[in-house]
């Protein structure tokens, strides 16, 4: 996984793809769909409606939003799967979209025994397209998370879904991925005031359900984090050209910003602190904002700290000091 300050390429034979199928679609209906999505996301209503409901949608959701989803996810799992250290042999995806989650899980796992579930039939239909041309034998069911689930996989990922549920839903669909997830728990939502208020009850529902936290979190005491500040973390996302056709824009990247819960049923090695914001780097001298056991503390790290290094190259979302294996 590169640095946030590095963009992350989304995968050449995706992007291909979902080029070429836009080279069939009306540009103006394509980028009217674009900025639907766009404002129904920023809106975080969590009404439970569905945010695609045509293929247009469903191919507007794969330009704009896909590469920002698959940069997320590949972050959030990296963090989380280096304090898990077990071994993943079989994957479900609930609410897989298009398929931005379960192509960067499988990528990260590299598992043949892959389930993805999803309630839009647009969506499903473009994710088996998108996964087939990037080698993910995924096998796609078409269910809805709160019509409850009976798969169970080492690891259950969820990716800004449970921000589309309303509150009675949520819990509901809570219990349903704690029950499907066999070694390891992944939960990724925006990285919003919103959205981490949502992840610190979701947090609190996996303690109470028995499992562990392994990350974000450096251990499981309450958050110390005051009022009206969240955690959240950023990967940069390359933009394709469609990309920034859709969403009128220049710079040849995007900033995800969110937020994420990894849970585990068994022990786990969660990290000595985590980095919460990017670090400040002057002469001689790296300032980080960490998150520790007991609480948060600003380290400053010198030139003659061991560690100076590794802080040089870390970046928000980063343990400290980083784990040797």
């Amino acid at each position: 996984m590169k640095e946030s300050g590095t963009a992350l390429e989304f995968p050449e034979e995706i992007r291909n793809r979902i080029n070429e199928l836009a080279e069939n679609a009306d540009l103006k209906s394509l980028k009217e769909s674009a900025a639907r999505l766009s404002e129904n996301y920023r809106a975080e209503s969590s009404d439970g409606k569905r945010g695609a409901a045509n293929e247009i949608d469903a191919l507007a959701y794969s330009a704009v939003r896909m590469p920002a989803t698959f940069a997320a996810v590949s972050k959030a799992l990296e963090l989380s799967l280096t304090c898990f250290g077990g071994e993943i042999n079989s994957i479900l995806d609930v609410g897989a979209g298009t398929g931005a989650g379960i192509v960067a899980a499988a990528r990260l796992c590299d598992c043949k025994n892959v389930t993805c579930i999803e309630r839009e039939i647009n969506m499903l239909e473009l994710g088996k397209n998108i996964c087939k041309c990037a080698g993910v034998p995924a096998a796609w069911e078409q269910r809805d998370l709160t019509d409850g689930l009976t798969d169970k996989a080492d690891l259950t990922l969820c990716s800004y879904c449970l921000n589309e549920l309303s509150e009675k839903q949520r819990e509901s669909a809570l219990s349903e991925l704690v029950n499907s997830a066999k070694k390891l728990l992944v939960i990724v939502e925006p990285g919003t005031p919103f959205s981490f208020e949502r992840m610190k009850q979701t947090r609190q529902f996996l303690l109470n359900n028995g499992l562990k936290i392994t990350a974000p979190c450096p251990s499981e005491n309450a958050c110390p984090l005051p009022e009206g500040d969240w955690c959240h973390f950023t990967a940069r996302a390359q933009r394709t050209k469609l990309h920034k056709l859709l969403k009128n824009a220049d710079v040849p990247y995007e900033d995800e910003k969110f937020c994420f819960i990894a849970a585990v049923r068994k022990d786990c090695e969660p990290c000595q602190a985590r980095i919460l914001r990017r670090p400040i780097i002057e002469s001689g001298r790296i300032t980080l904002s960490l998150c520790g056991e007991n609480g948060l503390k600003t380290e400053l790290v010198t030139k003659k700290s061991p560690f100076y290094k590794a802080a040089r190259k870390s970046d928000s979302g980063d343990e400290f000091p980083p784990r040797t294996r």
